[in-house]
């Protein structure tokens, strides 16, 4: 079924005029390196542009940096990159993957120096991931000692605050790791890599600045999960809230807004976050929640301890209005 679909997309684009195949453009890209970058540039990927009528995305590695990526927009039909002359465009995305692979090494030497090694990087938040299984006991020490290479890593950059996720040992053993061929910003934001660390359930931890740096005691953790598991903990926890709720609230509705849970400071397995309720039913509308409380629950959605009620927290069907927990 889906090889059927995918057929009929690319005879649909073929048939609306639009350029399915990326020899052109690949071919083109050649001659602009060997033109403006001879003996720098080597093209190792070509992707076709949808929903662009024409040109591909080209990928070149650079053989004197190992760890940079080069990306550029290349119309061999129109004689343009990036509908631009391609000089300039291959001058300004030259200098970009240089630049990027310069940050790059900086943060793997951090976290090196650290002794925690950097398995993967998310291409859209910059956020590094590492191998890390913290307890009860050592999480507390761990975040700190994280929070550290955070801040070597930042340090000078400008950015204030920064996120580092942290993945299982067990699962980062089973990683694609790609082929060692390719450029290391490549290899370290690989799709099938960050999927596969993103499969199963994963820490991430956020820091804070303080005087422009960033404060490795500030460390902050959450457990992301994948979709259906984050819908059952959701379950659980909002149907143990109502059963709370319904003593003093016969007719309670409990909101499906979902808040972002965090671990309690120096836990793994306590977690504290909002939920959202109305008193009454609200005719034929759905329940957005104008009163909330908040939870501590364990990792599979059982609460633990009472209810913190917070009160009114939105007027209506208006904003919500939650204060910081």
């Amino acid at each position: 079924m889906a090889g059927a679909l995918a057929f009929g997309l690319a005879a649909a684009l073929t048939g609306c005029g639009l350029v399915t195949t990326t020899k052109e453009d690949r071919a083109y890209a050649e001659k602009l390196a060997e033109k403006y970058y001879p003996g720098a540039l080597r093209v190792i990927e070509a992707h076709t542009l949808i929903p662009h009528s024409s040109g591909s995305e080209i990928t070149f590695a650079m053989t004197d940096d190992p760890d940079a990526v080069v990306r550029m927009r290349v119309d061999a039909d129109a004689g343009t990159c990036n509908t631009h002359d391609c000089r300039g465009v291959m001058d300004e995305a030259v200098e970009r993957g240089r630049r990027e692979a310069a940050a790059l090494r900086m943060l793997l030497g951090a976290f090196r120096r650290c002794g925690h090694e950097v398995i993967a990087v998310d291409p859209q938040t910059g956020a590094p991931w590492i191998a890390a299984s913290p307890t009860n006991a050592t999480v507390s020490g761990l975040l700190k000692d994280i929070g550290a290479c955070a801040r070597e890593w930042k340090d000078g950059t400008g950015v204030k605050g920064a996120s580092v996720n942290l993945v299982a040992p067990a699962v980062a053993e089973k990683r694609p790791t790609g082929k060692k061929s390719q450029p290391t910003a490549m290899r370290l934001s690989a799709t099938p890599l960050l999927a596969a660390l993103g499969s199963h359930a994963y820490y991430s931890v956020g820091y804070a600045a303080r005087d422009g740096r960033v404060d490795p005691a500030s460390g902050s953790a959450r457990i992301v999960r994948p979709f259906a598991e984050r819908q059952k903990f959701a379950a659980a926890v909002h149907s143990a809230v109502e059963d709370r709720l319904r003593a003093a609230h016969p007719r309670v509705q409990v909101s499906d807004y979902e808040w972002i849970w965090r671990l309690e400071p120096g836990t793994v397995d306590r977690l504290t976050g909002y939920v959202l309720y109305c008193e009454e039913p609200d005719g034929d509308k759905s329940c957005l929640g104008d009163r909330a409380v908040l939870a501590t629950t364990d990792l599979h959605g059982r609460l633990r301890g009472e209810l913190r009620e917070i009160g009114k927290v939105r007027e209506g069907r208006g904003p919500l209005q939650l204060p910081p927990m």
